[in-house]
């Protein structure tokens, strides 16, 4: 009996099976890493809109502490105050309340 090409033919079918089933875990391994560097830029991206986020309060916070002018304009505007000679006139309005920003001068929705 010749049993060196049903050995042989094993061999090749056990490679191929072995082959394909390493082939599954690299596609799987791969897509797993297309995920992740997905996710890495979305929290690089979260990661600078916190940062900047952090830097305008921070600046806010530095001017409230060393700005007497910005903390009374602050103060007379998010809570309405005004000197014993001065009227405050409030308008309602059906669609968001707008406000001038602070700083740029633009007009902006406050939340």
């Amino acid at each position: 009996m010749n049993l060196r090409p049903a050995i042989l033919s094993l061999n090749i079918l056990l490679f191929l099976c072995l082959a394909a089933t390493a082939g599954v875990f690299f596609l799987q391994t791969r897509r797993e890493y297309k995920q992740l560097l997905l996710a890495e830029a979305q929290s690089r991206r979260q990661l600078v809109e916190v940062q900047q986020k952090l830097f305008e309060q921070e600046r806010i916070l530095d001017r409230l502490r060393n700005d007497p002018a910005f903390v009374e304009m602050a103060i007379r505007r998010r809570l309405n105050y005004a000197k014993p000679d001065e009227m405050i006139f409030r308008f309602e309005t059906d669609e968001i309340d707008l406000r001038r920003s602070e700083d740029t001068r633009t007009i902006k929705p406050v939340p």
